[in-house]
C-alpha cells in the first residue's frame, strides 16, 4: 500500500526546482510512489506561496498538476484539533493528516515538534531528508 503523506508548503517548494536535491520526491509523487493528502486550505496555501517564490504561471501549473493527479487525495476535515498553538496556521496540515490517516507530515517547521509530545491523536512528522530516504531511497 502506498504511503499517505501531507507535505508542509516549505517542503513542497524545496522539491520543485529541477536543480533541487529534493526533486526526486516530487518525481516520486508524479510516479505514484506515494499519495499526497490535501485540503482546500492546503491547496490555497500552496498556490499563494509558490506564486510568491516563483510566479503565477508556475503556481497555477503546480497546483493543477496536484489537483489532476490520480495520486492526490482530497479531504475536508470537519473538526479542528488545534494541536499547534504557536502557529495556528500549521494546524491545517495536522488536521488533514489526522483525517487522512496519513503516515506522516513532511515538515522542517519547528512548530511541528510539539506533536512528538502529544500521545493522541498521534501525528508523525519527518524531515525532508528522511522523506527522501523513505520514498526515493536517497540519503542526503
Amino acid at each position: 500500500m502506498k504511503k499517505l503523506v501531507v507535505l508542509d508548503t516549505n517542503c513542497l517548494v524545496q522539491m520543485l526546482s529541477v536543480h533541487s536535491p529534493y526533486r526526486a520526491a516530487w518525481e516520486a509523487f508524479r510516479e505514484g510512489k506515494y499519495e499526497l493528502c490535501v485540503t482546500d486550505d492546503i491547496m490555497n496555501e500552496y498556490e499563494e506561496i509558490i506564486e510568491r517564490v516563483a510566479n503565477a504561471a508556475v503556481s497555477h501549473n503546480i497546483v493543477n498538476a496536484i489537483i489532476r493527479s490520480p495520486f492526490t487525495r482530497f479531504f475536508a476535515p470537519r473538526f479542528r484539533f488545534h494541536l499547534i498553538e504557536q502557529d495556528p496556521d500549521d494546524n491545517k496540515f495536522v488536521d488533514c493528516a489526522i483525517v487522512a490517516g496519513a503516515d506522516y507530515i513532511v515538515s522542517e517547521d519547528a512548530h511541528f515538534r510539539v506533536l512528538e509530545k502529544i500521545p493522541f491523536p498521534k501525528v508523525n512528522v519527518i524531515l525532508l531528508n528522511q522523506f527522501m530516504e523513505d520514498i526515493a531511497g536517497i540519503k542526503l
